[in-house]
């Protein structure tokens, strides 16, 4: 009987197995995509009717742009990309051009190929002093790190320039390339500490790792074509002290324009104190929150230390016997009760503001707000008026608008969680 039942017991349904492939067809690529037992995805090409150099251009994107570009960074990264090329391509080839001329000075006689070989010999030495020195200033490129891009790329075209000119005074051969890679040393330092920050403010979908290594790629690339240049420049038209004399101002005029434009294509979205006040500026004039696309034109990045008038001319990061008063701080805590600032006024025209240990970017918002609002008060009420009574007062505006505010800032892109003022000169009590 049981064996009877086992011959009438129905088999068991099979569930349907699902497809492993699928294709994507458009007007002129069909693609084959497949998971594999791994679980990684295949992905093969089946047809590809497009003309060659629209696939060429796909190929280069896909090696030197992030994946998703341009949806996935953020607005003016093939701006700040093409004179990323620009600075690399001008850099190399001077430094082609240095090494020939630092041999030369030290009484050697090379070929272009040997002097490109030597460059990686001739860099180590008093640079590791310049890196040393320029490491302490850490801080300072947290808050600037545009400005010091730039300031690394002067740096680095003075050492050079030192170099192409040490023919000129072969006796003084030590004293020039020692200072000219000292000078090196220090750009490399700040070049390199400000990537990080950079790369940073293009990161729209946490793709900080794929930007870093498509940015590597060009600057790779755009190196290898620079010293190319330069080797065919060593041996024309800078094969004598002459030619150098012309062609290296040229190169490093190239270069400066290269990274001044580069840096002003980047939206970097961490608040110091210059962005700040414009953001404080473009709020009390206009009522809206500019973005970091908004200002990156607008930042002065030669003298990012400027006071903004609209923004209450405030400086912070003063030392605090600069920047308070110590017979009126007791006051001004009782104005600024359950505040991470505390704000001095100087007269009409500067306004100092020092912040607490663990204040972030929306206390340093909120003081820069009441700074401007008092100087707003300022040009209303009678001279006579208290400053303390003024700060006061612009504290209870602040107050009443902020929500409204902080939320246009959040909401335009800003970071609000830290504020970087480049001297962490903060108070505790």
């Amino acid at each position: 009987m049981d064996s009877l039942l086992r011959k009438i017991q129905p088999a068991p349904v099979k569930e349907k197995e699902e497809p492993g492939f699928w294709l994507e067809i458009s007007d002129s690529v069909s693609k084959h995509c497949s998971f594999g037992s791994d679980g990684h995805l295949s992905v093969k090409t089946l047809k590809d009717t497009r003309p060659l150099h629209q696939r060429l251009v796909e190929s280069f994107l896909n090696k030197f742009f992030p994946s998703g570009y341009p949806y996935s960074v953020n607005e003016g990264y093939l701006t700040y990309t093409q004179f990323r090329a620009l600075q690399h391509f001008s850099s190399a080839t001077l430094s082609v051009l240095s090494t020939q001329s630092l041999l030369f000075a030290a009484g050697l006689r090379p070929t272009p190929a040997q002097a490109t070989a030597v460059s990686w010999i001739l860099k180590d030495g008093m640079q590791h002093a310049g890196k040393l020195i320029c490491s302490s200033m850490g801080a300072r490129m947290d808050s600037e790190p545009k400005t010091w891009r730039i300031f690394a790329d002067v740096l680095y075209d003075l050492g050079t320039g030192l170099e192409v000119i040490s023919p000129l005074c072969p006796q003084l051969f030590l004293q020039m390339a020692g200072l000219g890679n000292f000078a090196k040393g220090m750009a490399v330092v700040a070049a390199r500490a400000t990537r990080l920050p950079i790369y940073s403010s293009f990161a729209k979908e946490g793709n900080l790792s794929d930007l870093f290594a498509k940015g590597e790629a060009i600057s790779t690339l755009f190196n290898v074509l620079g010293i190319g240049a330069g080797i065919q420049l060593a041996s024309t038209v800078c094969s004598t002290m002459q030619g150098k004399m012309i062609v290296g101002p040229l190169l490093a005029a190239l270069h400066i324009y290269g990274v001044t434009q580069e840096m002003k294509a980047t939206p970097v979205n961490t608040l110091n104190p210059q962005r700040t006040a414009m953001i404080v500026a473009d709020f009390i004039k206009s009522g809206r929150v500019s973005s970091p696309v908004d200002l990156r034109y607008r930042e002065n990045l030669i003298f990012p230390d400027r006071l903004i008038e609209e923004a209450g001319n405030v400086k912070v990061g003063k030392p605090l016997r600069e920047s308070l008063n110590p017979r009126s701080i007791n006051r001004l805590k009782q104005v600024f009760s359950n505040e991470k600032f505390l704000i001095n006024r100087k007269g009409k025209n500067k306004c100092y503001m020092v912040l607490e240990v663990n204040a972030t970017g929306e206390d340093a918002l909120r003081g820069w707000l009441v700074a401007a609002f008092a100087a707003e008060m300022d040009k209303s009420v009678a001279s006579s008026s208290d400053d303390h009574e003024i700060l006061h007062e612009a504290r209870e505006k602040m107050v009443r608008i902020f929500p409204i505010f902080i939320s246009q800032v959040k909401s335009r892109g800003w970071h609000t969680d830290q504020f970087l003022d480049g001297n962490r000169i903060r108070f505790s009590y």
